[in-house]
């Protein structure tokens, strides 16, 4: 964008079969407010190859990102070794970014996005900002439950050092994905007053998902399918995911068709969670 911005999700191999999770989220992005330029700004990092062929038929922007030590060819499932490698080597990724001098937006498939007032959202004196699955009233609560799929970083000195030290703390955390290690270390005080990173964390009103959906669609910027736990296997997680995502848009669809004077009352509330329980 003007202020060199990027906006960024990653994409697998479960997610990419016509009418699924990449559909539905590049959809997002067509019918939400003022939401279709950003398709212009995003680059779909595809981390595996399936999810990279599929990705150059969707979408303009696809990076393969290789990892070492991971058959690129084959899907990497959920907290095997190959998927930690995966998450970790998405850290160091967007370090590089960072290094490179863009600001980035992150956002998993897993989130709809309605309304370009996410933008306008963000809070100025931060250096990273992250959704949260549970939001404690104070954007500067280090007790406040950060969540991987969606945050905002800035490049600069602090935010490279930040993404060093969590990719480093892989080492410490063998056995935890990037979001635990995330909750881990928010509170390290190499962070807090070695680096001096400002972090803040994002109100669930603009920024809600099935933990804690958004009660005011008027407000709601974006909504993403969190909290969705004992599934059978992941085929049904990711299923249960996009009904869930689906409902979602067609309720701020409908919420956004009425007229105003109905729709500033707020007389509408979303129907999820109705499969991830």
């Amino acid at each position: 964008m003007k202020n060199n911005t990027v906006v960024l999700t990653t994409l697998n191999s479960a997610w990419v079969t016509p009418n699924s999770v990449l559909d539905l989220f590049l959809t997002s992005f067509k019918l939400g407010n003022g939401t279709r330029r950003f398709l212009r700004h995003l680059v779909i990092i595809a981390l595996d190859q399936k999810a990279y062929n599929r990705c150059r038929i969707a979408h303009r922007h696809c990076f393969a990102l290789c990892t070492h030590g991971v058959d690129f060819r084959e899907e990497a499932y959920y907290m095997t070794p190959n998927y930690l490698n995966i998450m970790r080597r998405r850290i160091d990724f967007l370090r590089i970014i960072l290094e490179l001098g863009y600001d980035f937006i992150f956002t998993e498939c897993i989130f709809s996005v309605f309304q370009q007032g996410s933008i306008y959202r963000f809070l100025p004196d931060a250096d990273f900002q992250t959704a949260c699955d549970y939001y404690k009233c104070s954007p500067d609560d280090m007790e406040n439950n950060p969540n991987g799929g969606f945050y905002y970083v800035k490049s600069n000195n602090r935010t490279i050092a930040f993404y060093r030290f969590w990719f480093s703390s892989r080492e410490t955390y063998p056995k935890h994905h990037d979001q635990l290690v995330l909750d881990k270390i928010k509170s390290h005080p190499y962070i807090s007053e070695k680096i001096r990173l400002r972090i803040k964390f994002l109100d669930t009103v603009y920024f809600g998902g099935l933990c804690k959906p958004s009660k005011d669609l008027n407000k709601v910027c974006n909504m993403h399918a969190n909290c969705c736990y004992g599934m059978l296997n992941k085929l049904n997680d990711m299923l249960n995911k996009l009904n869930d995502m689906k409902i979602m848009l067609q309720d701020w669809r409908t919420s956004n068709s009425l007229p105003p004077k109905h729709r500033n009352v707020s007389i509408f509330t979303w129907r999820v969670p109705r499969f991830c329980r």
